[in-house]
């Protein structure tokens, strides 16, 4: 995955270093990685690059092995699942430890507000209710990015940490603990609000531009430097269309603005879209596991508005970026679907074939099977291209699928173009 102009070695420059171990002595090799690090990195504030310490250190983890960088992979857009044999979930840890839902990316994540409740009028009634917006992970349960970085450190699935204190001592004797102690004064590994720096140090880094380089065709595209191909503009077309795809109601852009950063393809809200159930995942086994996203989040009660129906909830996830969505496969919180084009064949053909999508139960189709039967009210069926029923023409058909895919693939950050070689 690329990342940002001038804070990243270009993908040929990293293949040169490699190729140059099989042949270099040791002592060039080193001074060439260090030169590559140097590089990497000279754009980065001190509190960006303490950042970047704590976010590549494997030896963070219990055991030691995993960092957030191998669930949040550069190279696969700030995500991945660490070599995981279950393509949904990542690998934690402890070698039987596997995460509960499809690690989403970190680029872009940066724009994301604080979880709240917000006002938004429904187009068709006319009507204004309160809806949750904001936070990070599927379900929002991180206020920001400095919460979300606590959440894989202590969670006995992931890096499997007993404290704070356990996290803040390890990087105490580390190699970078001078940088952190710099930043933030000799005593930051005895304060009680020394994990939160640190973790602070850390959003700081995700926030930084190689999270967002803004870098793909469709970015060049609204600078004026690029055209989109007749199947790519089509298919952005199909995209804003409010009655064939309406994929921008959720995955929003400023259809009058030419500045990247007005399209994050994304208005941070929840949906629940009725997902197939996973049968790989090893939690889904049990007949009686379910997955609720948003309903279950925790301290929800307390940020809700007083009387708020926390069970319409149940079933809704967090509506991520489509930025590089052709590289962070698979798809949805549960990661049921390997390709891109089956996501959005679902969701153009999910009510009007539900059996394509749905296993059979006692002859006949388990729609939403993946929810319990009482939460089915929830799952929007309004919108378009949701609001159809089985046997009636799908909002969009193959072709204009296929045309959608083709705009989204253009949203796949590029990487920094190779330095030229001084001469």
């Amino acid at each position: 995955m690329a990342l940002a102009a001038r804070s990243r070695l270009s993908t040929l420059s990293r293949a040169f270093f490699f190729l140059l171990a099989a042949s270099a002595p040791a002592a060039s090799l080193e001074s060439a990685t260090i030169d590559a690090r140097a590089a990497d990195e000279a754009h980065l504030s001190q509190r960006e690059l303490l950042g970047k310490r704590i976010f590549e250190d494997k030896s963070l983890s219990e055991p030691a092995g995993l960092s957030c960088a191998s669930c949040h992979d550069p190279a696969k857009a700030f995500q991945g699942n660490n070599g995981s044999p279950i393509a949904a979930l990542a690998r934690g840890s402890r070698p039987d430890a596997l995460g509960t839902r499809k690690t989403p990316t970190l680029g872009y994540v940066s724009f994301s507000p604080r979880f709240h409740f917000m006002k938004k009028k429904d187009e068709e009634t006319g009507e204004t209710e309160l809806v949750p917006v904001g936070g990070q992970f599927w379900d929002g349960r991180a206020d920001d990015l400095a919460a979300q970085v606590e959440g894989p450190l202590l969670n006995p699935r992931e890096m499997n940490n007993p404290s704070k204190a356990a996290v803040v001592e390890k990087i105490k004797s580390g190699a970078y603990a001078d940088l952190a102690r710099r930043l933030y004064g000799e005593k930051i590994f005895e304060s009680d609000a020394g994990f939160d720096k640190l973790a602070r140090a850390v959003a700081a880094y995700e926030s930084s531009e190689r999270f967002h380089p803004f870098s793909s065709k469709f970015d060049e595209f609204l600078r004026g430097r690029e055209k989109l191909t007749a199947e790519e503009a089509k298919g952005f077309a199909l995209f804003k269309d409010k009655k064939k795809g309406n994929c921008i109601a959720c995955h929003v852009g400023e259809e009058k603005s030419r500045r990247p950063q007005d399209w994050l393809f994304t208005d941070f809200s929840y949906d629940a879209l009725g997902a197939p159930r996973n049968a790989a995942i090893p939690d889904n086994k049990d007949p009686a596991f379910v997955d609720l996203g948003l309903c279950k989040r925790e301290g929800l009660a307390k940020v809700a508005p007083k009387g708020y129906a926390i069970d319409s909830l149940c079933g809704q996830f967090k509506a991520p970026t489509l930025r590089n969505i052709a590289v962070t496969g698979p798809y949805l919180h549960n990661g049921v679907f390997a390709s891109l084009r089956d996501v959005v064949a679902f969701y153009a053909t999910r009510d009007t074939d539900p059996a394509r999508w749905y296993p059979k139960k006692e002859g006949a189709t388990a729609k939403y099977d993946d929810l319990p039967e009482t939460f089915h009210d929830n799952v929007n069926v309004k919108e378009v291209p949701y609001d159809r029923k089985p046997g009636e023409t799908p909002r969009i058909d193959e072709s204009e699928i296929d045309a959608i895919v083709a705009f989204l693939r253009t949203l796949t950050d590029r990487p920094a173009p190779a330095a030229k070689a001084e001469r």
